[in-house]
């Protein structure tokens, strides 16, 4: 018997793929939409001071965020500077509907074909979303100096070509969901976060910090991800047991089988970190609209906005990130129990004669399944909010203020790695060749 080759199954799956024809076409698909991707997030709207864009974006956090999203873009103020971020919220607003408004419920009930509904009706919500969003910041930053004209046909014309550059990413994402490899809007998100890495490192080493402390930081971010990876994978394995009765030559047989269903300790992802970010940054966006400026008296609104400063020292920033570890905690709880509600785990398995051993099928399984959910996503929940506070903890620790540690950034990129290496290990699967998952 011939030795088996210790070739890393990483790289030999990689050049298993590039050796299939139409792998090869997708991989290089992907690449070729996200050089698109790319070229779009640089091509700027007219009449923009980019050094009033910078110091607006030093001044609010909630720009940075968004601009990760945009991989970038809505720092350059360019045609795509929302990014896919208005889908995303339409998204996020379709899975909140569906358990609520019994017509969409009976719609998502139909099977593929209501799925494809309820994806046209997220398409359609992106619209609006995107105009809105896109004069919200439009008026931002001409209210900051940014943007000095004002008249009614040039905030048209940004306003549309905003739309339509969102509308475009989505586009883009959709069809390497189709034909390339992985989920596209992911991509197109893990894209842009990738390519602001190496400026965000460069700056590091070149603004003089301690090695020491730099050295601490990539540590940091390290032991991160591999936490990230672990409870991204983490599960719980419900038992479930099948039993069919079966007719063969006139008698009846019975036939039993065994498998299991993984309930994740991480069922509601990232979004927390979205809703909860979004919520503690809001009370010091508005207090910015009413706050005295630099060198005047500080009134209610400047104390609020240095209350809820995430760059802002111990002791003032205990509150902001304690609030945002609590919000976090609070969120994971309310997002994983409406999505486990409309899976309707019990009611899917006793239509299909499973059960779990040693409880009755029904409502008791619904209630030893919620029982487990809760159970395990206290562990899913404080790591989301451990993992939320990293850059807080990170910055007094190594006190590196340059490089920025993002938490969503980290579970967007080490979520997309993840799901594209299962993509790619299912497409090898199907065609008998030997992948790198166990």
């Amino acid at each position: 018997m011939r030795p088996r080759q210790t070739r890393p199954r990483l790289l030999q799956a990689m050049l298993d793929a590039f050796r299939l024809p139409d792998l090869r076409r997708r991989i290089l698909l992907t690449f070729g939409i996200l050089v698109v991707f790319r070229f779009v997030a640089h091509v700027p709207l007219p009449g923009v001071n980019p050094d009033a864009l910078q110091q607006l974006f030093e001044n609010m956090p909630l720009l940075g965020m968004l601009d990760m999203f945009s991989g970038g873009a809505m720092r350059n103020f360019s045609v795509a500077a929302m990014g896919v971020y208005p889908y995303i919220t339409a998204s996020i607003i379709m899975q909140l509907m569906v358990p609520v408004i019994p017509q969409l419920q009976a719609i998502s009930q139909e099977g593929e074909a209501g799925q494809h509904k309820i994806n046209r009706f997220t398409h359609w919500l992106t619209v609006p979303l995107a105009g809105l969003a896109g004069y919200g910041q439009l008026v931002l930053l001409q209210r900051e100096g940014v943007v000095a004209s004002a008249e009614l046909l040039p905030t048209a014309a940004i306003v549309f070509a905003m739309i339509a550059g969102t509308i475009f990413l989505v586009w883009l994402g959709e069809i390497i969901t189709e034909y390339g490899i992985g989920n596209g809007i992911s991509i197109i998100i893990f894209a842009g976060i990738v390519a602001g890495l190496p400026e965000m490192i460069g700056s590091g080493f070149l603004a003089k910090e301690q090695f020491g402390g730099l050295v601490a930081y990539v540590l940091i971010a390290l032991v991160t991800i591999v936490v990230i990876v672990i409870f991204t994978e983490a599960h719980r394995r419900i038992p479930v047991q099948y039993a069919r009765t079966v007719f063969r030559s006139g008698r009846m047989y019975k036939q039993s089988g065994a498998t299991h269903i993984p309930l994740r300790v991480n069922t509601a992802g990232m979004i927390p970190l979205i809703f909860a970010m979004s919520m503690v940054l809001f009370p010091g966006m508005v207090a910015s609209y009413f706050a005295n400026p630099t060198g005047a008296d500080p009134n209610l609104a400047n104390h609020i906005m240095n209350l809820f400063n995430p760059n802002a020292a111990v002791p003032m920033g205990l509150f902001y990130w304690g609030f945002y570890f609590l919000l976090t905690v609070g969120f994971a709880f309310f997002y994983t129990m409406v999505i486990f509600q409309q899976q309707d785990l019990s009611g899917t398995l006793q239509r299909q004669g499973g059960f779990v051993p040693g409880i009755r099928p029904g409502k008791q399984t619904a209630n030893y399944l919620n029982h487990v959910i809760s159970r395990i996503t206290w562990a899913g929940a404080l790591f989301l909010a451990g993992v939320a506070i990293i850059p807080f903890l990170a910055r007094e620790i190594t006190n590196v203020q340059v490089i920025q540690l993002s938490s969503m950034g980290l579970l967007i990129v080490v979520g997309v790695v993840l799901d594209t290496m299962k993509q790619m290990e299912a497409q090898l699967v199907m065609r008998r060749y030997e992948g790198f998952i166990k």
